[in-house]
């Protein structure tokens, strides 16, 4: 489970789309004013509980600066929170692919749905 602080520091990751680093986040959460102890503590937490990652370094003016990325899709995230759920079973999955499926309009994305189930259950056999 994640705090709200870091919540938006791994929106602000997924909207920016681009490995970050924290002075990035500092600069880029206009509605905060994070400080930088307490940015390194935050992604300290979302690295820890397997989040984000680094990503790389980039060099800033005397040294060099890690950068980070989420390591889920907000959609992967959103499942994972679900999946994760103390009120989650085994019901809940079917129910909750039914719902999606039932609340879909779009040909293209059925079509889509069907082969990547196609594809698991192939996986599945092997």
């Amino acid at each position: 489970m994640l705090t709200k602080s870091e919540e938006e520091i791994l929106d602000l990751l997924w909207t920016e789309n681009r490995p970050m680093t924290s002075t990035e986040i500092v600069n880029l959460s206009v509605n905060r004013t994070w400080k930088k102890s307490y940015i390194h503590l935050l992604i300290n937490s979302l690295l820890k509980k397997e989040v984000i990652k680094v990503e790389g370094f980039v060099k800033t003016t005397k040294n060099y600066a890690r950068t980070f990325v989420p390591v889920f899709t907000r959609e992967e995230y959103a499942v994972k929170q679900f999946t994760d759920s103390s009120e989650f079973n085994k019901g809940s999955k079917e129910n909750l692919f039914a719902a999606l499926i039932e609340n879909t309009d779009d040909p293209q994305v059925i079509d889509k749905l069907e082969k990547m189930l196609e594809r698991k259950k192939q996986e599945l056999k092997c």
